[in-house]
């Protein structure tokens, strides 16, 4: 049976529950809930905007979206958000679902920390940043009522959600300093890795093998 939380219907298909199973045996419950709460708050959000999206594209985008903080699935050759994307793409391909949709999830997912592109792409890939901005940042806060928050997080609670995923980010990210060059997670290993030292553009043009 489907549940609804906020108005919001979480989707029951064999695939979202498989999702769900995979991304609850995989992740803390912190990941688990901010997870669950980026659908919910994403799909919140396509609905203030008018916008058509397909709900179970947004799930499995919204739950995979930060496996790669996860022990299972973490490397540390690559950006988090891409372990999560090529995840999505490797379960839905298992699922049948290939070509356009499936590379719109793995674009929602790989592309949920860099700012104001994937607002302008399709709208599960918009929407999962949405999603998490409002979730971790607070934008949009207001785009949502007060009574559709409340539900949410009855169902998905956050206790000491800020130091919580803060620390969950420095984990899945001490082992691999350098992927966070040139993107937002720079800064929390500025905050919280002892050592950690911000790659520079700059430095890295003048120090290329160019001659001039």
């Amino acid at each position: 049976m489907s549940e609804t939380i906020a108005g919001v219907r979480i989707p029951d298909s064999a695939l979202a529950r498989e999702a769900t199973e995979l991304v609850r045996d995989a992740a803390s419950p912190l990941l688990f809930d901010h997870s669950r709460r980026v659908f919910l708050f994403g799909a919140l959000r396509g609905a203030e905007q008018g916008l058509d999206f397909d709900p179970e594209l947004l799930y499995v985008g919204a739950m995979f979206h930060d496996l790669g903080l996860t022990a299972r699935f973490a490397r540390t050759d690559q950006r988090f958000e891409i372990d999560g994307a090529d995840e999505a793409r490797r379960f839905l391909h298992a699922h049948g679902v290939t070509g356009a949709p499936a590379d719109r999830v793995w674009a929602a997912i790989a592309l949920h920390t860099t700012p104001e592109i994937p607002l302008r792409m399709a709208p599960e890939v918009a929407l999962v940043t949405r999603g998490v901005e409002l979730d971790v940042l607070g934008i949009g806060y207001h785009a949502v009522t007060d009574e559709q928050r409340a539900a949410v997080t009855d169902a998905h609670p956050r206790p000491d959600f800020k130091n919580r995923i803060l620390a969950a980010f420095t984990d899945g990210l001490k082992d691999r300093p350098a992927t966070t060059f040139g993107n937002v997670k720079a800064d929390v290993l500025a905050h919280y890795l002892p050592g950690f030292e911000r790659g520079d553009f700059v430095e890295a043009i003048k120090g290329s093998p160019w001659a001039e």
